[in-house]
Formats: structure tokens, C-alpha cells, sequence
């Protein structure tokens, strides 16, 4: 059972924080020429993905100020797969959650569900673009760069992802999915991304990378020439920036997961969890042996793509999931493992001492704890205190404090 005590602790990840973020997209983009690419009054598509990508609605505001400020008319296009139950509606929704809706932009927001088909790459994959974005007279992409949840190498998520797997919407995502089984995602992704890159139609892209606090650290207006390549180099720097927990755990209580903190409900490469829910894949990251999740966050709309990563989870969660997105997005991932339902029990409590007792301790007592809010906001933790050494140097001690419980049996949390 969880300890009556445990230490808060501390990460010391350096804060990089950009001071004014709308400021510098628009530097970026001023500096990048990209609007003397497209025709004094034509239309540029701005493509938009459906991550939790901080400051994604200012960012977005920022890109459509500045092609309506060079006469060109702005329109913002969904460029997220299945996501969003993979319907025009759902897909706005999405955006709409960030702030980023016709009013807020004024601009319009363009989510159909059509799509053209650029023909098929040397080893016959088809490849589909949004119909919308391949009729304008210039696209560009936002999306943030960072590491893929499922498999290392050196373009994971990012421009190329959205211009392949973003843009080619549900008919796309699917197909570019089970390709990957045999290919490899990150093959997949360069190869379709590459065609999409040959319409002429992609003006570039603005690269996100955040610091380890989720927050916007850097912003690079990435032209079209040379985006594959340049996106390696802004990969390599975000892989640097990556907030990892600070040791390894018998158990980490986690108090949410959804769609809007990572594409698998919890970042795997922080729980390290393979592709199909395998344990610790990753030998560079901490050894996670259980995972407790205890809620879906609300902002993920009850989509509980990654449940299957967890070992076990409370009967509010289960009843929390709206089965239709979650449903669609395994399909279109090609990956049922992480829809599979884990062990769920009525209480916090009876879900910590089921889960307690298969982490492979003889002494109940022995077993350690970690617990974080999401695994996007992992600076600050709680730890049981026998981890007291092995945090020496690897985290600061806050404070000790007792764990708390309300009178339904569930835990109190201290974030």
C-alpha cells in the first residue's frame, strides 16, 4: 500500500521560455520571406494539429496576422489524421478547444473530410492531401517538434509528420499506419511527406519546440527547400530539451492522461512503454515496472487512446470513455493494444494495493512510489521516501508530506 508519507520533489530543468511568443513568430515569419512566395492576393492554408502544443492559439494568431498584413488571405485547415473522431465537426472542435476558432483568428477555419490523391511512392504507398490545403496557392504548416511516442529516429513527430499523417486525414492516416508495420513509421512519414513537399504547394513550416516545462522555447520558420533536413538538427535539439523522472519506480500513480498531453493519453518515452504497451523498451530512460492512472482528463473529451499502456485504473476512468474517437483512433494507429481496458476497481485505495502486490517485492513495504500530475508536467513530483538516496543529485527535496484520502478512498493530490 502507498506510504503514509512521501517527499515532494523538485526537477531543476532549466526554464527557456521565450518572453514574447506572438513577438517572435511574427520575427520568424518576417525574417523567413515566405510571402513573397505566393501571389499578392492568393490564399495561403495554414495547417494545425491537435496536440496540446503551448500557446498554439497565439502562435496561430500570430501566422494569420501576418499573411493578412501582406494582402494575402489566410484559412486554417485541420492537419491531425483521425483525430477528433476523424469528422469535419469533431476536427474543429479540436481547434476550437485551443482557442482557435474564426472569431478568435479571423479567418476561416476549413475542416472537410476530403481529400486528393498525389498518386504513390516507390514502394506503393498512396498518398492523400486535404483538399482544401492542396488548392490553395500556398500551405504552410505549425506544428511543434519533439520525439515520437513509439520508435526513435532522427524526423519523428513534427513538419513532416503533419504534412504526410496530418494532411492525409483519416483516409491517409490508416493506410500510412499499416504501412508502417512493414516499413517503419519513420520511413512512412519521410516518403509520403517527400510527395507532399514535390506539389509545389508547401510554402514551409513553423517549427514549436518546447523546453521541459512545456513551455515555448524556440519558434523557426523552416522554408520548404531543406525542411527534412532542417528538421533533423530542430529534432536533435527538443530530444536534449526532454524532461525524464528522475529514477526508476515500482509503481507511478499518474492523476490524468488524454489526447491533449500526448498522442498515447501518457508521453511513452516518459512512462517507457513500447509501441504495444511493452515494458520499459527505452534502456536510456527510467525503468517504470506499474502504472496507475487514475483519471481522464477532461480536456481529452473521454478519447482514452493510451489506457492500455496502464496496469490498472479506477472504474471512474472506464466509465469516463467516449468509445467512438477512442475506437477510431486505434484503428487508424493500427495499434487495439492500447485501447485494451487494464484491472479497474471502485477505489484509489483498492486499485494501489492490487497493483502494489504484482510489483515484485517480497516486503510490501519495499515498494516504491512515484506520483506526477500528466507526464507533461513532470518538474515536480512526489516519491515515497525510501528513494531519499536515490534522488541525491537528481532532485531537489521540497517538503515531506502526508498522503491524504477523501471518504469515498481515493487519494488527495498534492498538485
Amino acid at each position: 500500500m502507498v506510504p503514509n508519507r512521501l517527499l515532494l520533489v523538485r526537477q531543476g530543468f532549466p526554464d527557456r521560455r521565450l518572453p514574447d511568443v506572438r513577438g517572435e513568430a511574427r520575427h520568424q515569419l518576417e525574417l523567413s520571406g515566405f510571402a513573397e512566395k505566393v501571389r499578392p492576393g492568393g490564399c495561403v492554408a495554414i495547417g494545425v494539429g491537435s496536440r496540446g502544443v503551448a500557446n498554439i492559439g497565439a502562435i496561430v494568431q500570430s501566422v494569420a496576422e501576418y499573411w493578412r498584413d501582406h494582402g494575402i488571405a489566410p484559412f486554417v485547415v485541420p492537419a491531425m489524421g483521425s483525430h477528433g473522431a476523424a469528422t469535419p465537426e469533431g476536427q474543429a472542435d479540436v481547434l476550437a478547444r485551443f482557442g482557435i476558432t474564426e472569431r478568435s483568428l479571423g479567418c476561416p477555419i476549413v475542416s472537410r473530410a476530403d481529400v486528393v490523391s498525389l498518386g504513390k511512392t516507390e514502394d506503393g504507398i498512396e498518398v492523400f492531401m486535404d483538399a482544401s490545403a492542396y488548392g490553395a496557392d500556398g500551405l504552410l504548416i505549425v506544428s511543434r517538434v519533439k520525439w515520437h511516442t513509439t520508435f526513435d529516429g532522427r524526423i519523428e513527430s513534427g513538419l513532416m509528420k503533419m504534412l504526410s499523417i496530418g494532411l492525409g486525414k483519416f483516409a491517409g492516416a490508416q493506410k500510412y499506419h499499416a504501412h508502417a508495420q512493414r516499413t517503419g513509421l519513420e520511413h512512412v512519414i519521410r516518403t509520403v511527406g517527400r510527395r507532399v513537399l514535390a506539389t509545389g504547394t508547401v510554402i514551409g513550416g513553423l517549427a514549436i519546440v518546447e523546453d521541459a516545462h512545456h513551455s515555448t522555447a524556440k519558434l523557426e520558420a523552416v522554408p520548404a527547400e531543406g525542411l527534412e533536413q532542417r528538421e533533423e538538427d530542430i529534432l536533435a535539439l527538443a530530444k536534449s530539451w526532454m524532461p525524464r523522472l528522475p529514477c526508476d519506480l515500482d509503481v507511478l500513480i499518474v492523476d490524468e492522461m488524454g489526447k491533449n498531453i500526448s498522442g498515447t493519453g501518457m508521453d511513452a518515452k516518459v512512462v517507457n512503454r513500447g509501441p504495444a504497451c511493452e515494458y520499459n523498451p527505452w534502456p536510456s530512460l527510467p525503468s517504470i515496472r506499474r502504472i496507475f492512472v487514475r483519471n481522464l482528463d477532461p480536456q481529452t473529451h473521454g478519447n482514452a487512446l493510451g489506457i492500455g499502456i496502464a496496469d490498472v485504473t479506477t472504474d471512474r476512468l472506464v466509465r469516463g470513455i467516449d468509445w467512438e474517437p477512442t475506437r477510431v483512433n486505434a484503428l487508424s494507429s493500427g495499434i487495439p493494444s492500447r485501447i485494451r481496458v487494464p484491472a479497474h476497481f471502485p477505489t484509489d485505495r483498492e486499485c494501489l494495493a492490487w497493483v502494489a502486490a504484482t510489483a515484485g517485492k517480497t516486503d510490501i513495504d519495499d515498494v516504491t512510489y512515484g506520483w506526477i500530475r500528466n507526464t507533461l508536467e513532470i518538474d515536480r513530483l512526489a516519491v515515497s521516501c525510501n528513494l531519499r538516496t536515490a534522488l541525491a543529485g537528481l532532485a531537489q527535496v521540497e517538503d515531506e508530506i502526508d498522503v491524504t484520502w477523501d471518504d469515498a478512498g481515493n487519494l488527495v493530490s498534492p498538485f
